[in-house]
C-alpha cells in the first residue's frame, strides 16, 4: 500500500488513516457547527420567550422582538430570493423609513391573512395619528393595493441568510436527518469507543511488561 510520510520522516501515516483523519476532522467541524446554530436558535428562543412574557404581563400586543421567515414568492428577486431566510426585528414605526424592508400581516383580499415581506416606498400620516406604509416587491411591476397600518407591522428586515430554506426543509426529511445528524454522530461515538478500548488496551500492556520486570528482577 502506498504511505506517506510526515515532514520528521519519523512516523508512517497509511492512506486508510488519512482518509479517517480527514473524515473524522470533517465530522466534528459540521457538528460544531450545527451545535453553535443551535446555540444561536437557542439564544433567540429565550430573547424570544422574555419578550413575550414581558408584553403579556405588561398587557402590550406587540409582536415578538425577534423573528424569522423562509421566503416562498418571488416577488422581492433578487434582493430575497425563494427559500432565502430573512431575520427581522420589531421597531418603533416612527423609525421605519422609504426604503426598509418589513414583514407584515396583509389585508390585501389576495394574500389576506398571510406575511409578506416587501419594500417601503412611501409614508402616509392618517388622521388619527397612525402611520400607513405603501408598499412594493422590487420584482412587482406595481406597488402593493392595500396600505399597511402600523399596528401590522411584525419587524424591519435585518438580514437574509441564502437558501436555508432549502436546508431546513431536507433536514426536516428522514434521509436528510439521517445523513445530515444521525451518521455523524453514530460515527464519532463510534470512533471514541474505538479510542477508548485501544487505549485500555494499552494501558493493560504496559501493566502487564511491568509486572514481568518485576517479576524477573525478583
Amino acid at each position: 500500500m502506498k504511505q506517506y510520510f510526515d515532514t520528521n520522516h519519523d512516523d508512517v501515516v497509511s492512506i486508510k488513516e488519512v482518509i479517517q483523519f480527514f473524515f473524522h476532522f470533517v465530522t466534528k467541524v459540521f457538528l460544531y457547527v450545527v451545535f453553535l446554530l443551535l446555540a444561536l436558535i437557542f439564544l433567540f428562543f429565550i430573547f424570544y420567550f422574555v419578550d413575550l412574557l414581558y408584553n403579556l404581563r405588561s398587557g402590550e400586543n406587540k409582536p415578538p422582538l425577534f423573528d424569522a421567515y423562509v421566503i416562498v414568492s418571488p416577488s422581492m428577486v433578487p434582493t430575497i430570493n425563494v427559500q432565502d431566510a430573512i431575520i427581522i426585528a420589531r421597531v418603533s414605526p416612527k423609525k421605519l423609513k422609504q426604503g426598509d424592508i418589513i414583514s407584515y400581516l396583509s389585508t390585501d383580499s389576495y394574500y389576506a391573512g398571510k406575511v409578506v415581506t416587501h419594500r417601503i416606498i412611501g409614508i402616509v400620516e392618517a388622521n388619527d395619528g397612525t402611520l400607513l406604509y405603501r408598499t412594493k416587491g422590487d420584482n412587482n411591476n406595481v406597488a402593493d393595493a392595500i396600505l399597511v397600518r402600523e399596528e401590522n407591522v411584525y419587524g424591519k428586515v435585518l438580514f437574509r441568510i441564502p437558501k436555508l430554506g432549502y436546508v431546513r426543509w431536507f433536514l426536516s426529511t428522514y434521509f436528510g436527518w439521517i445523513l445530515c445528524i444521525a451518521l455523524p454522530v453514530l460515527y464519532l461515538i463510534m470512533t471514541e469507543v474505538i479510542r477508548v478500548r485501544k487505549l485500555i488496551k494499552i494501558r493493560k500492556l504496559k501493566k502487564s511488561l511491568l509486572s514481568d520486570e518485576d517479576i524477573e528482577i525478583i
